[in-house]
């Protein structure tokens, strides 16, 4: 068995060559994983991927302020290996390895740089457009007039640490298998996942992404590889302009180095068409930056008028006023939101009002404000470690009934064929919320196992109601009110690099090491 090392620029080239079709692959496979996370006890055949058999990790922190973080994750239905970071012996015979394809280990290290400075550039008034590229910056003398949501997002929106990574993957024998740069496939994994409810959502006209990191990167990437065409509008939201620039350039200019940025006001950028294998759709594109002089005003029209909002911030205090969503006004939309960046209970992109709201129950009022639907809960990847690490849920004082973790609501991949075979056959893929492809949404596994066992007539109220529970899940997914925290799991990263280290041996893309 060789070894497949697959380096950073390895990573982001087979990345790049990645199709609609690859990507809707990769995010069943991270849902199957998922689902069984979520439903799988010991007892069952299928357990490897177990909350059981996942480790929450060991952090080590060193003189200077630098944290390592090792996470092992175990997928299929063996359980742990002997790494030479957690060697230890095992007392169950059950837990002897064998047979595994989905054992790894993941280090992540983050190192302190200098604090960089968190004022807005000044870059002087920018207004040029590209097609439909329209870029918004405006410096103003006076800025202890601006309210202080300005200051949200410049200060506390980037990071002030370096974080670097591999990933190693271990054979049925317990031999490395692969080792795995993650710089990017744990920006990449998290957008997978992300992605799955955006993909089946009705509307994703106004798409608002706050940062322009690599997880801001991969989330537009994927968002415009899933649903290019249907998206109008794409706002970017970030501290400064530079970082928004390059970010472009990435995207449109993948195979070449991002230019410097010109600030000069009468400068347009221009980038080279994608090639046809690598097309994105390019949908409007508005920038805006704290340092605008009317920041305030275009943050919250742009939030009323989005459908869709990512938030790639490691911030520690919310990226806007709750008031701009909770208020009769701006719930009147539906809209998905995906909070990704902030992993501790000190960081927070997303107010915990908001939070708040949307976990709420429904009550009849004499009053009725008309408002999208509401699931009464926050969907999640773990519900354990969210409740602990994810600030937004920790200030909000959520418990395990207001959240559900995403594995409960994909289904399997052999469960979404058959169920689409079934509608086919009937004509009713539009009612039951069907693609034709990619991760569908079927009913939480938990209501599901409180109807078992029914007979006769009192099976026949079971389905039934089971039918109508099944819509009105499918109508808040896709249309209502869905809030989407995650904070990452060992096992989503242990699933997506098997994946992209049988694709990259496929592609013959990466260095392989015979008899390691």
């Amino acid at each position: 068995m060789s070894l497949t090392v697959l380096s950073e620029p390895d990573i982001r080239k087979l990345l790049l060559q990645l199709t609609k079709q690859d990507i809707l692959d990769l995010q069943q496979s991270l849902a199957d994983a998922l689902h069984h996370y979520s439903t799988s006890t010991e007892e069952d055949d299928n357990n490897g991927c177990c909350e059981s058999y996942q480790s929450a990790g060991t952090s080590f922190r060193s003189k200077d302020g630098g944290v390592m973080m090792v996470t092992p994750a175990s997928r299929h239905v063996y359980q742990f290996s002997f790494f030479a970071w957690f060697c230890r012996e095992k007392r169950h015979k059950s837990l002897i390895p064998c047979s595994n394809d989905g054992l790894g280990v993941k280090i992540t290290t983050h190192l302190n740089n200098s604090i960089q400075d968190s004022r807005p550039s000044e870059t002087g008034s920018i207004n040029s457009s590209l097609g439909s590229l329209t870029l918004s910056q405006q410096s103003t003398s006076s800025t202890k007039s601006l309210p202080t949501t300005r200051s949200s997002i410049h200060s506390l929106s980037f990071s002030a640490s370096t974080q670097h990574g591999s990933l190693t993957l271990f054979d049925n024998s317990g031999k490395p298998r692969a080792l795995l740069n993650t710089s990017e496939v744990t920006a990449f994994r998290t957008a997978l996942a992300s992605t799955m409810l955006f993909k089946k959502r009705h509307n994703v006209h106004d798409v608002v992404v706050f940062g322009a990191g690599r997880q801001a990167y991969w989330h537009i990437r994927l968002a415009l590889l899933l649903r290019g065409e249907d998206i109008h509008h794409l706002n970017i939201i970030n501290r400064d302009f530079e970082h928004v620039h390059q970010l472009l350039e990435m995207l449109y200019n993948p195979h070449e180095a991002p230019r410097a940025f010109n600030p000069d006001p009468q400068h347009i950028p221009t980038y080279r068409d994608p090639s046809q294998s690598e097309a994105l759709s390019r949908p409007k594109i508005q920038i805006l930056t704290p340092s605008h002089s009317e920041y305030t005003r275009h943050l919250h029209a742009t939030l009323r008028s989005s459908s869709c909002i990512f938030l790639c911030t490691p911030s520690v205090a919310p990226l806007f006023p709750a008031a701009i969503l909770t208020n009769p006004e701006g719930r009147k939309k539906g809209r998905y939101i995906a909070a990704i960046g902030s992993l501790s209970p000190s960081m927070v992109e997303l107010h915990p009002d908001i939070i708040r709201q949307n976990v709420a129950p429904e009550h009849g009022h004499r009053h009725f404000h008309k408002h999208a639907q509401q699931g009464g809960a926050i969907i999640v990847d773990s519900v354990d470690k969210c409740l602990r690490e994810a600030g937004e849920l920790v200030q909000a004082g959520l418990g395990p009934e207001q959240v559900v973790e995403i594995g409960e609501l994909v289904m399997l991949k052999r469960d979404a064929e058959r169920r689409r075979k079934e509608c086919m056959a009937s004509k009713k893929m539009e009612d039951e919320g069907l693609d034709l492809g990619g991760v569908e949404l079927g009913e939480c596994e938990s209501s599901k196992k409180k109807t078992r066992g029914a007979g006769g007539k009192e099976k026949d109220k079971h389905h039934e109601s089971e039918d109508k529970a099944h819509k009105s899940l499918i109508e808040w997914l896709t249309k209502g009110n869905v809030i989407y925290k995650s904070v990452g799991l060992g096992l989503m990263d242990v699933v997506v690099g098997s994946e992209l280290v049988n694709l990259a041996d496929a592609r013959s893309i990466g260095t392989r090491i015979d008899n390691f």
